[in-house]
C-alpha cells in the first residue's frame, strides 16, 4: 500500500516532475441508484478535486440522473440498456488521461482512488484492478462470491494468473487501454473482457487491495447469479475462440480424432482377422469424424496463426498510437510551448 505523500493528493506531486496534471476522469455507470449516487460523487469530488465526474444514467426510474447532477457530476444519458453499453458509450465519449472506472452503488472505497492513480503513474502501466477486500459479513452474497471465484479461476487457467478478482466494478484505467477497448459485451460480462484485454495484449497490469463496503440500505444490487453468470460463461467461451482459437478448434479436432481412433479399431481388428467389415455405418461414421477432426485441427493452426498476428498488431498499435502514454505527450508539449516562447523572445 501506498502513502498518501507522493500521491495525486500531494501537491508536490506533479509540480515536482516538471509537467502538467494529468486528466482524471471518473465514470459512473449508473441504473436507479438514487440512494447511493450523492454520496459516490461527492466522495470521490473530496478524494480527486481535480478530477471530472461522469455519471452515465442508464433509463433509471429514481431521478438517478438529477440526483448526480445537483451533486456535481457531467450526468449523461446512454438509452441502450446494460453495462456493456454504457461502458462503450463511455469510452467513446470521454477523453482524458486516467480514467477511474467505478460502479455507483456505493460499495466502493474513494480515498484509494489516488493511491490507485499513483500506482497507474508511478509504474507506467495501463490497467489497474482494485480487488474488493471486506471484513463485512454481507457485503458479498454467497452465491456471488462463489461465482466470481469461480469465473475468475476459469479465466486465470485459460488467459493467466494475474487478478484474483476479475468481476470488481472499480478499475483504473489509461487513455490507450480505454481508446483501444473493443468493447463488445451488453451487460456485467464487460468485466470479464476488460481484464482479458488486458491480459491478451501482455499490457502493465497490477492488482490492488480496497476496501468494500456493504450495499447502503435501500440499494439492491442488479447482479442476477445465474442469469449473469451464465453470459460471462457465454463470453469467456467466445473469448477463447477468438483468443485461443486453437485450444478451442484444435481440440476440438483432436477430440473428434481420439473418438474416430476408438471407434475405428474394433472394425480394423475385425476386417485383419476375417477380411470383412460387417459394420459399414460405423466404418462411415469413423471416417467422417476422422475427416473432421483433421480439418478442425489444421483450422485451429490457422486460427492461431492469424490471430498472433492480429494481437502483434494490436500491440504495435498501441506502443506507436498517434498520443502515446500521456506523460510524454504533456512533456513534449510543454517542450514545443517553451521553445516558441524563446524564440520570440530572440525575434524582439
Amino acid at each position: 500500500m501506498r502513502s498518501r505523500e507522493g500521491t495525486l493528493d500531494d501537491p508536490h506531486y506533479v509540480s515536482s516532475r516538471g509537467v502538467s496534471p494529468p486528466r482524471i476522469a471518473v465514470l459512473v455507470p449508473c441504473y436507479n441508484e438514487a440512494s447511493t449516487i450523492h454520496q459516490v460523487v461527492t466522495s470521490f469530488r473530496a478524494a480527486l478535486p481535480s478530477a471530472t465526474i461522469f455519471v452515465y444514467d442508464n433509463n433509471s426510474r429514481d431521478g438517478t440522473a438529477g440526483i448526480a447532477s445537483t451533486a456535481g457530476a457531467v450526468v449523461r444519458q446512454e438509452t441502450r440498456q446494460g453495462k456493456g453499453h454504457v461502458v462503450r458509450r463511455m469510452f467513446a465519449d470521454v477523453d482524458a488521461d486516467v480514467f477511474v472506472l467505478v460502479d455507483g452503488d456505493g460499495t466502493y472505497d474513494a480515498s484509494a482512488a489516488p493511491m490507485l492513480i499513483s500506482t497507474l503513474l508511478e509504474d507506467q502501466l495501463d490497467f489497474v484492478n482494485a480487488a474488493r477486500i471486506s471484513t463485512e459479513r454481507d457485503a458479498h452474497r454467497t452465491g456471488h462470491r462463489f461465482g466470481n471465484w469461480l469465473l475468475t479461476s476459469l479465466v486465470q487457467f485459460i488467459f493467466g494468473r494475474q487478478f484474483r478478482d476479475m468481476l470488481s466494478g472499480y478499475k483504473v484505467l489509461s487513455r490507450r487501454f480505454v481508446k483501444t477497448f473493443p468493447a463488445i459485451s451488453r451487460g456485467f460480462e464487460t468485466e470479464t473482457e476488460l481484464a482479458v484485454h488486458a491480459l491478451e495484449l501482455r499490457m502493465p497490469s497490477q492488482e490492488v487491495d480496497t476496501v468494500y463496503k456493504e450495499r447502503p440500505a435501500g440499494s439492491t444490487s442488479k447482479l442476477r447469479t445465474w442469469r449473469d453468470g451464465t453470459r460471462i460463461l457465454m463470453v469467456i467461451a467466445r473469448l477463447v475462440k477468438e483468443e485461443r482459437p486453437f485450444q478451442f478448434i484444435g481440440l476440438l479436432g483432436v477430440t473428434l480424432a481420439l473418438t474416430a481412433t476408438a471407434l475405428g479399431i474394433p472394425i480394423v481388428l475385425t476386417f485383419i482377422e476375417t477380411g470383412l467389415v460387417p459394420r459399414f455405418p460405423t466404418a462411415i461414421l469413423v471416417v467422417g469424424l476422422l475427416v473432421l477432426g483433421v480439418l478442425s485441427f489444421m483450422s485451429g493452426l490457422i486460427l492461431d496463426m492469424t490471430t498472433r498476428t492480429r494481437q502483434e498488431m494490436k500491440k504495435r498499435h498501441r506502443r506507436t498510437g498517434s498520443r502515446g502514454p500521456f506523460l510524454v505527450h504533456r512533456v513534449i508539449v510543454g517542450w514545443r510551448h517553451t521553445s516558441r516562447r524563446r524564440q520570440r523572445r530572440i525575434h524582439t
